[in-house]
């Protein structure tokens, strides 16, 4: 085949994946333009855009559903007509929202990698083709469609930058505009130019059979290439062997301890049991002796590793209480260790069981009572009042401040505040004000300032007043705007043993200096005989912040404040904006002066 006939049959697949898929090629325009508009206009589209995206999806499945289980054309237009229905109830759902949360980003992302995992399936449900077959031929398509749309972007913004340059000035949005064409139309679109048609289900028993085209396009699309056999068989599985050595180690020697209280540990392996999982499938056609080695060994190591990972995410629950994240982990844990088990005893043409399951799996986490949100949301409400019940600090269902609880408490108000606020969940909390704002209301209202446990010493905290707070500087007779440090070493070249301030009140003079030494920052009130009046430490304002959360930027009037006061003065310091590591600790400060 010359490169010219190749050419011509990837166009020709192109034009065909529009006839296939028409629905989804129409799903994709309507997102294109809209984002297009978006692009060129201050508007929010993006719930539009979503829901053009969830037909896209929705009308795929339902094509490839159609191409196993039906025949007549009527049913291919029903399903066309279900997939508008659902899209147009997925954006009724989403519209009432004032905003694009983060649970709506969530569900729809799930629901989407849910359809993603359909597409694969579905078309293979009981056929000849197995699972395998259509992830390998989904897997290079992606692959492919991904570095086909990568090459033609940058060749044209090359194009672009060149006539920008040399012949006239483009509008800044071209560049957008030709992404969107590329990777919301070219490159979905060519994704499924790239999809076998697989066959019906009335072929396998001999009528309907596929044309001899059509099966030589599901060999080719399903085999696995040399360079990814070799990929899949010499490199990663021994890097697997090798990270599962390390991993086992570490649980043996930290069984009795660290190991069910490393949350860091999740994450990592969330992402093992994935890239087992995934790489059994991509190497179940694979007959080298470490590809069959890795189906026979890997699938029992990775029960009890998940198991134990499941343990301990369900004892951390007694300390965070249970988030949508833990609860996705804690799910996943579920799904992998049945998944193990399935590939350590099924044959492997049975790994479609393993997509049915997540897909199960992934509508029961977003379809309520027993959701990720539902379920969350729920216990973090349950866990504030119970840690207030606890400490006396709910009256007639209003919370009373109380500083004097253990800091393990503290922190889990704190968390438990703060996720609801992230969550969009605050309001639905009863015992606190109708109008609470966590950044200016959580010191007044639980007496304490956010905990964060000890440790920010080697963590950046930087904090920052409330532009809309309202300072009172009734009594005071004069203040200055400036920069202090923790300590000399710290200050600003220049500003060392400088006055930074001059008044007069009564007919009599003050100054304000800097006293600094190697060990010590301390601002001084001095009268018009350099008679200390006042003084205060600048070590006190950042210590007063040591343990604060780092999580919080914005600060209130209160918490910025800090005072000292004698028989003959009154300075109140505000901090401003404050930044504190290991390496440098400085603030931006309001100091108020009242001479007595």
């Amino acid at each position: 085949m010359t490169k010219l006939q190749k050419l011509q049959n990837r166009i020709t697949g192109f034009y065909n994946a529009i006839a296939r898929y028409p629905l989804t090629a129409l799903f994709l325009l309507a997102a294109a333009v809209i984002n297009a508009i978006d692009i060129s206009t201050d508007g929010d589209y993006i719930k539009y855009l979503l829901a053009c995206i969830v037909g896209a999806f929705l009308s795929a499945v339902f094509q490839v559903a159609y191409e196993r289980f039906a025949v007549k054309n009527f049913v291919r237009k029903l399903l066309m007509v279900i997939a508008v229905l659902m899209a147009g109830s997925y954006y009724l759902i989403i519209r009432g929202a004032p905003e694009l949360s983060m649970e709506i980003e969530i569900r729809t992302a799930v629901a989407l990698f849910a359809l993603l995992i359909a597409f694969i399936w579905v078309p293979v449900i009981k056929s000849r083709i197995s699972f395998n077959e259509s992830f390998m031929a989904a897997f290079k398509a992606l692959f492919i469609a991904a570095f086909f749309a990568g090459v033609i972007f940058g060749g044209v913004r090359l194009i672009l930058a060149a006539i920008n340059h040399l012949l006239f000035i483009l509008p800044y949005t071209s560049y957008s505009h030709m992404a969107n064409l590329i990777f919301v139309i070219f490159a979905p679109m060519y994704f499924l130019s790239l999809i076998p048609v697989y066959p019906r289900k009335a072929s396998e028993s001999g009528s309907l059979a596929l044309t001899e085209q059509q099966e030589e396009k599901i060999v080719r699309a399903s085999s696995c290439p040399k360079f990814l056999e070799i990929l899949i068989s010499y490199i990663i599985i021994p890097l697997v062997a090798v990270f599962t050595v390390i991993l086992l180690i570490y649980i043996v020697l930290n069984i009795g301890s660290k190991f069910w209280t490393d949350n860091l540990l999740e994450p990592m392996l969330i992402s093992y049991a994935i890239t087992v999982i995934l790489v059994y499938i991509l190497a179940s056609r694979l007959e080298n002796k470490f590809a069959l080695w890795f189906r026979k060994i890997f699938p029992k190591v990775l029960v009890p590793i998940v198991i134990f990972q499941i343990v301990s995410s369900i004892i951390s629950l007694g300390d965070t209480g249970l988030t949508h994240t833990r609860y996705y982990v804690i799910l996943f844990g579920i799904f992998a260790v049945a998944s193990g088990i399935i590939l350590s005893f099924m044959p492997v043409r049975k790994n479609g069981i393993i997509a049915a399951m997540l897909i199960a799996f992934a509508l029961v986490s977003i379809i309520p009572p027993v959701d990720a949100f539902t379920l969350s949301h729920a216990n973090q409400i349950n866990m504030l009042e119970n840690v207030l019940i606890k400490n006396n600090m709910l009256e007639n269902n209003t919370v009373k401040p109380n500083a004097a609880i253990p800091n393990a408490d503290k922190q889990k108000i704190t968390q438990a505040v703060y996720y609801l606020e992230r969550m969009n969940y605050i309001d639905e909390v009863e015992c606190l004000p109708n109008d609470f704002k966590t950044y200016t209301d959580f010191y007044k209202t639980f007496g304490f300032n956010e905990y964060e446990e000890p440790g920010n010493m080697g963590e950046s905290v930087y904090v920052s007043l409330n532009q809309e707070a309202t300072i009172d500087i009734t009594g005071y007779d004069s203040f200055i705007y400036t920069h202090i440090a923790k300590d000399g070493t710290n200050d600003y070249e220049g500003e060392k043993s400088n006055n930074i301030y001059a008044f007069a009140k009564a007919g009599k003079n003050y100054t304000l200096q800097k006293d600094i030494t190697k060990t010590k920052y301390d601002i001084k009130l001095l009268d018009e005989n350099n008679k200390e009046l006042l003084s205060f430490a600048t070590t006190d304002i950042f210590e007063k912040f040591v343990d604060f959360s780092i999580n919080k930027n914005m600060i209130s009037v209160d918490e910025a404040a800090l005072v000292k006061e004698n028989d003959a003065a009154k300075i109140m310091v505000i901090v401003q904006n404050l930044n504190m590591d290991k390496y440098y600790s400085g603030a931006d400060v309001y100091i108020f002066i009242k001479i007595k």
